[in-house]
């Protein structure tokens, strides 16, 4: 599979930095806020934003399919190569109390895998891009996760760490599942685990730049993941140094054995 050309990695960047503009410029007005299902916020500028990168996105690329968060999924995107997985405001709760801990996740998926992922967060002026087989950057300056070999010590995006755990350290958390990831990729976090199911759109991006920083990525029980299924859900991530990946495995094997039951 060839790299994804340059034109297009820029165009993707500008349409995500758009929509993150609108998004933080929105942020700050008066606009409805719901619960899709009890624990999932959602509010008006989520459909703002959906609408402004369909409307981007699909001019890049209109023959990529579509898989949104915000969006009625439809069959047809099983039938072809690319799909747009996207999730307008991933980490909605922090975005409602006026928070950081947000950002727009776009992937362009090509036969499952992400070929082109770009985070824009721009309450935290970053701006991460990755390309197939082209590396990953932060606001231009490329990225390369950690080499550690221990748990002990390791760094991890939480908010409390269980007992079983307390040997590791906990990081600032962002409400942004993506961005946690992203912090991988940057060194500022060794490992970002979740045993909970969740959806492609929440990790497409984060997992090609963690990825194409040198992370491992794969489920809490170490298996590969791949995007656009029929039921476009993950169970869980994991998501550490190549060094670090079999250690951290072997540390949640058997709570991820209970999860996935």
């Amino acid at each position: 599979m060839p790299a994804p050309d340059a034109d297009l990695i820029s165009a993707i960047a500008d349409a995500a930095r758009e929509a993150g503009a609108l998004a933080a410029r929105r942020s700050s007005d008066a606009y409805r806020q719901w619960e899709k299902v009890p624990g999932h916020p959602v509010c008006e500028i989520d459909l703002e934003v959906d609408a402004l990168l369909f409307d981007r996105l699909k001019r890049i690329d209109p023959s990529a399919a579509w898989l949104s968060e915000e969006t009625a999924d439809s069959p047809e995107r099983l039938g072809v190569e690319r799909v747009w997985v996207v999730d307008p405001i991933d980490g909605t709760r922090d975005y409602l109390r006026r928070r950081p801990g947000w950002s727009v996740s776009v992937a362009l998926v090509e036969r499952g895998q992400p070929i082109v992922g770009v985070l824009e967060a721009p309450e935290r002026g970053e701006t991460w891009i990755a390309a197939k087989g082209l590396g990953a950057t932060l606001n231009g300056a490329t990225l390369r996760a950690g080499d550690r070999t221990t748990l002990a010590g390791a760094r991890v995006p939480a908010d409390t760490l269980p007992k079983v755990d307390q040997d590791l350290v906990a990081m600032p958390r962002p409400n942004s599942i993506a961005l946690r990831i992203a912090m991988v990729a940057n060194d500022e976090v060794d490992l970002c685990a979740s045993l909970r199911w969740g959806s492609e759109w929440d990790i497409a991006a984060a997992a090609l730049i963690a990825e194409e920083a040198g992370a491992a990525v794969t489920d809490p029980l170490g298996r590969p993941i791949r995007f656009n299924k029929p039921v476009p859900e993950v169970f869980g991530i994991l998501a550490s140094g190549r060094a670090l990946h079999p250690v951290a495995l072997e540390r949640l094997a058997e709570r991820a054995q209970a999860a996935d039951r």
